[in-house]
C-alpha cells in the first residue's frame, strides 16, 4: 500500500503527470486513480477541484515516523504551501489529506487550520487521515 496526499481548492491548478520528472515534489497523478480522487473529494473536501501532490509518498508530519521522512514531508508540505500561495488569493483556502490508498472514504481522524504563511513547521502534527484546511 501507499500513503497518498490530496489537495483541494477552489481554483484549477497546473498540474504536471510526468512521473519521470526529476522533480521531489509535483501536482499530478502517481498513486491515486480517478475512482480514489472520487472519493476523496466526496468524503474529505469542500472544494470543487482536487489533486493528488505526487512524491513517490504522502505527506505525514508526526512524532511517531522516522525522523528522515518526517523531514522530507516537512521539505515537501513547505513546497506545497509556497507553490499554491502563487494560486489562491487572500481569504481563499485549500485543503489536504494523506491516506493510504483505498482509504479516501474512511472516517478522518483529526482536522486542524494553519494559515498558509504562518505555522511553525517544527511545531505542527499532522498525522495520516487528517484534514488540513491552509487559510490565506
Amino acid at each position: 500500500m501507499s500513503l497518498a496526499t490530496y489537495i483541494g481548492c477552489n481554483i484549477e491548478i497546473l498540474i504536471n503527470d510526468d512521473e519521470s520528472s526529476d522533480e521531489f515534489f509535483y501536482i499530478g497523478s502517481c498513486f491515486a486513480d480517478e475512482l480514489n480522487l472520487l472519493d476523496v473529494k466526496k468524503y474529505q473536501f469542500t472544494t470543487p477541484y482536487v489533486y493528488e501532490v505526487s512524491s513517490h509518498w504522502g505527506i505525514e508530519i508526526s512524532e511517531y515516523m522516522n525522523p528522515e521522512t518526517c523531514a522530507q514531508s516537512k521539505k515537501k508540505l513547505k513546497k506545497l504551501c509556497e507553490i499554491l500561495d502563487n494560486y489562491i488569493k487572500k481569504d481563499d483556502f485549500f485543503e489536504m489529506y494523506s491516506c493510504w490508498v483505498g482509504e479516501e472514504a474512511d472516517k478522518r481522524e483529526g482536522e486542524t487550520t494553519l494559515q498558509i504563511n504562518d505555522f511553525d513547521i517544527n511545531q505542527i502534527n499532522i498525522p495520516e487521515k487528517t484534514l488540513v484546511r491552509f487559510e490565506k
